[in-house]
């Protein structure tokens, strides 16, 4: 299985951009991971909430494929205790799941066209975090995942996995 991070702009912090690429490169090691970033739309200061989200909404369903499986990072989604993140995406793996698809939106969030085309919405937590600040944390938990599932010791929890 790839799996695939797309979310909308560029990280524009120094020090959160190095936390995303730390882990981004640990992740690797255990799974091709890709990561796009829509650019951020231009002069949107004129431009409605909810047409951005659309035209954002349009840039990111052009990097979905049709078998691909979408979770959006949503406040409304599902949330996991580590190991049972890692058990789900070991049991998608399992399913055949040829990529899994992390969609990150913008500061509005996604437009209905996104929410029409996942598959799963996943929260981190019932708190609100910028768009910039849950990749890091994200990614963390994406590699976090990988450890358990290889039963190594990033993760201090005995753990036991369901397989």
């Amino acid at each position: 299985m790839k799996i695939a991070i797309i979310w909308v702009g560029k990280t524009s912090t120094a020090y959160v951009s190095a936390a995303i690429n730390e882990y981004v490169g640990r992740i690797k090691h255990y799974m091709p991971l890709e990561v796009i970033t829509i650019p951020e739309l231009k002069n949107t200061k004129s431009i409605p909430m909810p047409v951005q989200r659309d035209k954002e909404g349009e840039l990111i369903l052009k990097n979905i494929q049709n078998d691909d499986f979408v979770v959006l990072l949503d406040d409304k989604g599902k949330e996991f205790t580590s190991i049972n993140f890692a058990n789900w995406i070991d049991r998608l793996n399992h399913q055949g799941t040829k990529r899994l698809v992390f969609v990150i939106g913008g500061a509005y969030g996604f437009s209905q066209s996104v929410y029409d085309r996942s598959n799963n919405l996943l929260s981190l937590s019932k708190m609100t975090f910028s768009h910039q600040i849950i990749r890091p944390m994200f990614t963390e938990q994406l590699y976090r995942a990988m450890t358990i599932l290889r039963g190594e010791p990033y993760h201090h929890e005995e753990s036991l996995l369901k397989k």
